[in-house]
């Protein structure tokens, strides 16, 4: 008579919003779910949020803006939910990123997994039904491994907020007296909030097309030009 063998299951438990987990094991878990799209670490605990219209319109059209400016200046790159490893109790998946590469003298690196590891440049997170988690927790995040700008665009309040690391802290970007926000780290990505979150599409073309044609933008391409070397 054959005698039935019990091995041990080597099922991989799912993952839950509000579970507790390193990182390791919180990639482990989202490898086995392949039809989860959205999912993060931050400070340890797993973030699952949903995505509803409110949040994807916004997100659409911040990656069209990032992408015109990442198309004219070479040597950067954007991307759009990569999920980010900064240490064994935070794996980010932000909304958008713009980053200078590598071989051009950025911070943010490409793993042999092909994952992203260390601090992006600028991070644009869309807070709809995040705004807690996107204004405390995960800004505390990005501050702490060195991320220099952070938007976040607080769909609720109808409001977009820049912020800047200076000395180690996040501190507002305002716009100039033409309402205009410039980035200190990426000269000529240039923003109108207002135009933005009024979905004005015209107007926020035409100021970024007045960032990419301005002098600081065209030496900042002749710098990334001169810094790069091949890949």
């Amino acid at each position: 008579m054959a005698t039935d063998v019990t091995t041990l299951s080597t099922e991989v438990p799912p993952l839950r919003d509000g579970d507790r987990l390193t990182r390791t094991e919180f990639e482990r878990r989202w490898d086995a779910m392949p039809e989860v799209k959205k999912a993060e670490l931050v400070d340890g605990v797993v973030h699952m949020p949903a995505l509803s219209r409110d949040h994807s319109v916004p997100h659409f059209g911040l990656i069209g803006w990032l992408w015109m400016y990442q198309t004219l200046t070479p040597g950067t790159e954007g991307a759009d939910n990569a999920s980010v490893r900064f240490d064994d109790d935070n794996m980010v998946q932000p909304d958008a990123l713009l980053r200078v590469l590598e071989s051009h003298g950025g911070r943010c690196r490409v793993t042999r997994d092909r994952y992203l590891e260390g601090g992006p440049e600028l991070v644009v997170e869309i807070a709809s039904t995040t705004a807690d988690e996107d204004i405390g927790a995960k800004r505390d995040v990005y501050r702490r491994f060195g991320v220099q700008e952070y938007i976040v665009w607080r769909v609720a309040d109808r409001a977009l907020d820049w912020f800047v690391l200076r000395n180690g802290y996040y501190w507002p970007l305002a716009p100039g007296a033409d309402g205009i926000i410039r980035s200190k780290v990426f000269p000529g990505l240039w923003l109108d909030p207002v135009a933005t979150v009024a979905g004005d599409a015209a107007r926020v073309l035409t100021v970024a097309q007045l960032g990419h044609g301005s002098p600081e933008h065209a030496a900042f391409v002749t710098e990334l030009r001169c810094a790069g070397y091949p890949v």
